[in-house]
């Protein structure tokens, strides 16, 4: 089966209520023309587009952090690594989408109006219980602002965000780069296990969102080169950077795009909703945006309670990226095939580049045991103790996380 077709079929949209829509359908009808290339979606194009656009967001901002935390080698090595294995495991989601949907088609099953979600597949595929594990995981992990499924989301809207993030990117790397290095800079890092056991968590948090290395890596680069140990003490790179008209198209496009990936984050939590109160069928816009109320309120006040830039991205990353994104798609997929006749029907067969089902088990395994091993042991010790000192020092509701300390009060002041 082709890439294209797999694409296809990766049953999900993030912005109409149908997965599919026929293709023949309404031919030559300029307003549906129109309709379908700003809301469907379902091509490999749009399923590569909407996982661009939608993880490479704030992380841009919050990876020069981790550099200053890990220091440049491991920043670039630690990169490099997860966005291997972030695209491992995006494979490895793709895969078991196309054998659920194979084999409930089979089954003269027929998905008109209904988006096939994750903790499905893993029902059945392998069981009740699989679906309890993945809602469990899915449903907290989408609860602070991320998504594990591939939505192939229209691809008009994903480009434009693709658009906005690759601005932000190129923009930090030159400007990092043509400010310089302040003066007396120090790139200490590492110099705490703590930190970068933290940094390399928020990493392993970014590609588990499937982001893209080619926009990341340069401007993390740039910035830990410029301005150093400076980066410690503050998670966002815009605040690093000086004041300019280029600074702020960047800050307006990363604002807007973060309005435009909470509405594709929270929409896999809007189906769950629906399904659970049996609205998800409906084609009433006004009773489902009315029913998407109870979701979107609790994750506006956790925002509020918790605004800890950057350390709530490796929180989220040792405690639900570990086992959404890496451990649950690798065992699942071990699990799916693990006998003979299930390898040898496989709805997709191996790449080119593993030779045998032996490799993929080993691949497999290994990405299992170092994700809990170094994301969850290691990276969850760090990312708790870091994320509890940002309460200790910040407290909850903070007004302004992370900004420059008001000077004391001048007479003037005083008398104002």
């Amino acid at each position: 089966m082709s890439s294209l077709r797999q694409g296809e079929e990766i049953p999900i949209s993030s912005l109409n209520e149908t997965i599919e829509h026929e293709e023949g359908e309404n031919e030559g009808n300029s307003h549906s023309g129109l309709k379908n290339f700003l809301w469907h979606g379902g091509s490999a194009y749009d399923a590569w587009f909407s996982c661009a656009s939608n993880q490479v967001a704030q992380v841009l901002l919050t990876l020069p952090t981790s550099f200053s935390q890990l220091g440049m080698v491991s920043g670039i090595i630690l990169q490099v690594f997860y966005g291997i294995l972030g695209s491992w495991t995006a494979y490895l989601i793709s895969i078991l989408y196309v054998e659920y949907r194979t084999r409930k088609e089979k089954e003269n099953v027929n998905f008109k109006n209904h988006v096939i979600q994750w903790f499905e597949v893993l029902e059945g595929l392998l069981g009740p219980y699989w679906k309890a594990i993945g809602l469990a995981f899915n449903c907290t992990f989408l609860l602070f602002g991320s998504v594990i499924q591939l939505i192939a989301c229209a691809r008009i809207w994903s480009f434009i965000g693709l658009g906005m993030t690759t601005y932000t990117a190129w923009y930090i790397t030159i400007a990092a780069l043509v400010h310089g290095k302040v003066e007396n800079v120090t790139h200490t890092g590492p110099n705490k296990l703590v930190l970068y056991f933290t940094g390399a968590t928020n990493i392993l948090y970014t590609f588990g969102g499937h982001a893209v290395t080619v926009l990341t890596l340069p401007s993390a680069i740039a910035m830990y080169w410029a301005f150093g140990d400076q980066l410690l003490t503050q998670s966002n790179a815009f605040a690093l950077l000086p004041p300019s008209a280029w600074r702020d198209a960047a800050v307006i496009l990363m604002l807007i795009h973060q309005f435009i990936t909470f509405g594709f984050a929270c929409t896999p939590l809007y189906f769950v909703w629906e399904k659970v109160i049996g609205i998800h069928d409906t084609k009433s816009i006004f009773l489902r945006a009315l029913a998407r109320l109870p979701v979107v309120i609790p994750i506006w006040f956790l925002a509020i309670v918790f605004p800890f830039f950057g350390p709530i991205n490796s929180a989220v990353g040792a405690l639900l990226v570990t086992f959404t994104v890496y451990v649950i798609p690798s065992v699942a997929h071990m699990l799916t095939y693990k006998s003979a006749s299930a390898r040898q029907n496989a709805a997709e067969k191996l790449p080119f580049f593993i030779p045998s089902w032996t490799l993929m088990y080993v691949i497999n395994a290994f990405v299992v045991v170092w994700v809990l091993v170094v994301g969850l042991g290691f990276g969850g010790w760090a990312s708790v103790t870091n994320f509890m000192r940002q309460i200790y020092t910040f407290g909850l509701f903070a007004k302004c996380y992370q900004c420059p300390p008001k000077g004391p009060p001048t007479n003037h002041t005083l008398h104002h």
